[in-house]
C-alpha cells in the first residue's frame, strides 16, 4: 500500500515526464506485466476523469498495467455508479489517492454552459442521457453566470471547469460513508486535478480548498 502523498508524488513525476515526452521504459514494458497482473492488481491510485479521448490518465500520468484505477464519464461527474467504483477499489485494493482530473475544452462544460445561456435552443437537442451530464455539471456553472465571468467565455469555460472538479471532490469527500471512513481512518486524499489540452501539464488543486 502506497501512502496518499508518495502515490501523488508519483503521479507528478509521471506527468513530468509526459510533458517533457520521457517515457519510462519500465511502466510500458507490458509482456511481463501482464503475466503479473492476472492473478490480482494493487493501484497505487484512483483517477475519475473525463471520458475525452485526448486525456487518457494512464499515458497523462506516464504509468503502466495495474498502476492506476481509472473512472472515465463525460465531465468527470460523481453519480452513484463513480461513487460505487471508487467504494469498491479503495476496499478492494487499499488504494490511498483518488484524483479528479478535469481538462481545458471540456465539451461537457461547455454543453452546460450552452444550455444555461440559450436554454431555448439547446434543450430540446439535447437527450435525456445528456440532461443527465447536464444537470450534474449545471450548479457549479450556474452561480459563475451570475458573475462578471458572464462576459468572458474563455475565464467562464476555464473557472467552470475548475469549479466542476471542486464540485466532484466534495461530492466524493462526503457522499459516502465509507469513503468518509477511509478518510478518517486510513489516510484517503481525495484531490482534484486540472489537464491542460494545450501543454500536457496537470495542475493539482490546493487539497485544502476542495471541501
Amino acid at each position: 500500500m502506497l501512502p496518499a502523498r508518495e502515490a501523488l508524488a508519483r503521479l507528478k513525476d509521471g506527468n513530468r515526464r509526459f510533458v517533457a515526452n520521457v517515457r519510462n521504459p519500465s511502466a510500458h514494458d507490458t509482456h511481463d506485466r501482464r503475466a503479473e497482473l492476472a492473478s490480482g492488481q494493487h493501484p497505487f491510485a484512483i483517477i475519475l476523469g473525463c471520458s475525452d479521448s485526448r486525456v487518457p490518465a494512464e499515458l497523462v500520468f506516464d504509468q503502466g498495467l495495474g498502476d492506476l484505477f481509472v473512472i472515465r464519464v463525460a465531465g468527470n461527474i460523481v453519480a452513484p455508479s463513480q461513487v460505487g467504483s471508487v467504494e469498491f477499489a479503495v476496499a478492494a485494493f487499499d488504494t490511498r489517492l483518488v484524483v479528479v482530473l478535469g481538462h481545458s475544452r471540456c465539451g461537457a462544460i461547455q454543453a452546460t454552459i450552452e444550455h444555461l445561456t440559450e436554454f431555448q435552443k439547446t434543450t430540446a437537442a439535447q437527450s435525456r442521457g445528456l440532461r443527465a451530464i447536464v444537470d450534474r455539471i449545471r450548479p457549479s456553472v450556474a452561480s459563475l453566470l451570475e458573475t462578471p465571468l458572464r462576459n468572458d467565455p474563455d475565464a467562464l469555460a476555464h473557472a467552470a471547469v475548475r469549479a466542476n472538479i471542486r464540485a466532484s471532490v466534495a461530492h466524493l469527500k462526503h457522499g459516502s460513508e465509507i469513503i468518509e471512513t477511509h478518510i478518517r481512518d486510513e489516510g484517503l486524499m481525495i484531490v482534484g486535478a486540472d489537464y491542460s489540452l494545450e501543454t500536457g501539464a496537470v495542475e493539482f488543486l490546493d487539497p485544502d480548498t476542495l471541501g
